[in-house]
């Protein structure tokens, strides 16, 4: 057997590893979209390194589109096969691979404007909207924690990493030789505290472990709780300052956190009395996707929802939609709290609300999660005074601030915690993923203080016979 790392090898985004099996089977672990550098991703997207029509079967950790981004790409050169993940993942990958394909469109169209005047020849987007919709006939959704049959010779078990809503570790059998390799895919890897979540849950024995690494070299800050810090920098921005605090989140997951979160502050009568806007249609959506899966929620969130039917809505708080709606938004001139995608800025109608505020200093800029060193996001963040936005030089004059606890990824500690069921003398080969390089070596040296051997940090491309 073999295992072809082809992304998320010594960076964050791409997760693409293929299992090649002595009989000739052939399994995609995830099947992510590269992003945040520029035009190069554009080319490392459509080089997959494989043939589509060869793939036997994706198994899929989780909805992000890092980790499931290309599948419509696959659909549209070939692939028929099939998608295997939890019903939670199927149902988020429905909108959230739709939505892909339309800003694949959309950025195309764009795109190509630019060229025309250039004199230079048309593109074509990776995939379609409609590609997007039709690759969805693929997928196959399993309750966690069911043995899965996919074939003779191999059976999958999603365990929940509570990273986001149906996120799993894919725990895999396969039989070779008359023998059964246990190889365990942990896909990214949530807190052990989550607002909405359950935490993660131990996982089956592995003999091949392939891991994530995204914070395997840092500890989120938890002195005071996320919630706290999120109430205190609204505070500040919107009746100290008068000004208007950005969001970048993700549409699924970040968004949903906010909300209840400012739900929460409604119901204890903490949240000023200022306008809040959801400005994307793929958070619209996704919450109902989070409203129809209970079984992920945690006792907490559970709870609340006993005495509280809808924490994701409360008075002042408007979900936008349409183009023109979010256009509007320039021209609100009262405090507000504006939540857009994406979480890294690197494409959505959060580039729009950065164009508009950015250069203003009562207002803020505040990110909740992890943002790839190459992106927007990180630039932004890096202590720049100024930024280029579609083209264009603007000045960093507002606040910019970050709650890393409102994080969907574990800290290293958190990591090792999690890992921490499983037997380290039986594991033959850890392999480690999904982080940038620096990082992977720091987090491999504090492994091998707990007693982890025969690690690797694969580079892309690089392939390893499992014996």
């Amino acid at each position: 057997m073999k295992i072809k790392f082809l992304g998320a090898a010594r960076e964050v985004t791409g997760s693409k590893h293929l299992i090649t099996t002595d009989s000739g089977k052939r399994l995609l672990l995830d099947c992510g979209m590269f992003q945040g550098k520029g035009l190069e991703t554009d080319g490392m997207n459509r080089d997959l390194g494989f043939e589509p029509e060869s793939i036997d079967h994706i198994i899929l950790t989780h909805a992000h589109i890092d980790h499931a981004g290309l599948i419509p790409y696959m659909y549209k050169q070939g692939f028929r096969g099939s998608v295997v993940c939890t019903n939670g993942t199927r149902d988020l990958c429905a909108i959230m691979l739709s939505d892909s394909g339309f800003i694949q469109e959309h950025d195309t169209e764009t795109f190509n404007k630019r060229r025309v005047k250039k004199g230079l020849p048309l593109v074509t987007p990776i995939y379609t909207q409609q590609d997007a919709v039709a690759c969805m006939s693929l997928f196959i959704g399993v309750p966690s924690d069911m043995n899965f049959r996919i074939d003779e010779n191999t059976k999958v078990r999603f365990t929940s990493t509570g990273h986001m809503l149906g996120s799993g570790v894919a725990n895999l059998q396969i039989i070779e030789k008359g023998q059964i390799k246990r190889i365990a895919y942990t896909g990214d890897i949530g807190r052990p505290v989550d607002p909405i979540l359950a935490p993660p849950v131990p996982f089956p024995q592995a003999d091949i472990l392939i891991t994530e690494s995204t914070y395997g070299d840092r500890l989120h800050d938890d002195e005071m709780p996320a919630e706290e810090k999120l109430l205190e920098v609204l505070m500040n921005t919107c009746v100290n300052k008068g000004g208007k605090l950005i969001i970048p989140a993700f549409s699924v997951g970040r968004t949903q956190e906010i909300v209840f979160a400012l739900n929460n502050f409604f119901n204890a009568g903490k949240l000023p009395r200022i306008d809040v806007f959801v400005d994307s249609p793929l958070a619209v959506n996704a919450t109902t996707v989070f409203q129809m899966h209970p079984e992920c929620f945690n006792s907490g969130f559970a709870k609340v929802l006993k005495t509280d039917s809808d924490p994701f809505g409360f008075d002042g708080l408007s979900y936008i939609t349409k183009v023109e709606d979010s256009k509007k938004l320039n021209d609100h001139k009262q405090p507000c709290i504006i939540i857009s995608a994406s979480g890294m800025a690197e494409a959505g109608r959060i580039k729009h609300h950065l164009v508009n505020n950015i250069s203003n200093p009562a207002n803020t800029v505040l990110f909740v999660g992890y943002c790839a060193p190459s992106t927007l996001g990180a630039r932004i963040q890096s202590g720049i005074k100024e930024v280029s936005i579609f083209g264009t030089i603007y000045p960093i004059n507002a606040e910019i601030l970050n709650i890393e606890s409102f994080s969907g990824h574990a800290d290293y500690k958190e990591l090792i915690q999690f890992l921490s069921c499983q037997e380290k003398s039986a594991i033959e080969k850890t392999f480690i993923v999904h982080g940038e390089y620096e990082t992977q070596k720091k987090y491999v040296a504090m492994l091998q203080q707990e007693g982890y051997k025969n690690m690797e940090i694969p580079a892309r491309g690089q392939e390893f016979e499992v014996l």
